[in-house]
C-alpha cells in the first residue's frame, strides 16, 4: 500500500462523499419537512438516493474499479447497509434519546459514517483482486 495513492483515494472519496452526504442530508430534510415523513423514514429515503451517487463515484473515481462488477458490489450493498444501520441508530440515539433536532443528529452522522465506509470500502469492497494492480 503506497502512501500517495492512499491520500488519493482517500481525497477523492471525500469528493465524493461529500456529493452523496450532501445528497443524503438535503433529500432526508426535504422530505422529513415537506412531505412530513417520520424522521427515520425520511432518513432512509435520503439514504437511498446516496447510494447511486456513492457506489459510481467510488467505483471509477476513487478505487478506479469497473462499476458493473457483482461481487464488488455485493460487498459495496455490504457496506451499504451497515452504513444505512450506523446512520439510522445515531439518528435514533440523537433525536429520540438525547432529545436533539433532527438537523443537530445529521452531525455525528457526518462524522463517524464515512470514516467508517471508506476503510471498509478501501479494505474490503473495492480491494484490488490482485494487489500488483491497484492504483
Amino acid at each position: 500500500m503506497k502512501l500517495p495513492a492512499v491520500l488519493r483515494e482517500a481525497n477523492v472519496f471525500a469528493v465524493v462523499g461529500v456529493a452523496a452526504t450532501a445528497t443524503q442530508v438535503g433529500v432526508s430534510l426535504a422530505v422529513h419537512a415537506w412531505l412530513r415523513a417520520p424522521q427515520l423514514a425520511a432518513t432512509l429515503v435520503g439514504y437511498l438516493c446516496a447510494v447511486g451517487i456513492s457506489y459510481l463515484g467510488n467505483s471509477v473515481f476513487t478505487f478506479r474499479r469497473r462499476a458493473l462488477h457483482g461481487p464488488q458490489f455485493a460487498r459495496f450493498a455490504s457496506i451499504s447497509a451497515l452504513g444505512l444501520l450506523i446512520n439510522l441508530a445515531i439518528v435514533y440515539a440523537s433525536t429520540r434519546l438525547m432529545g436533539w433536532s433532527y438537523a443537530l443528529a445529521q452531525i455525528p452522522v457526518v462524522a463517524i459514517v464515512p470514516a467508517a465506509t471508506f476503510l471498509m470500502s478501501k479494505f474490503w469492497a473495492f480491494r484490488a483482486a490482485n494487489p500488483t494492480t491497484a492504483a
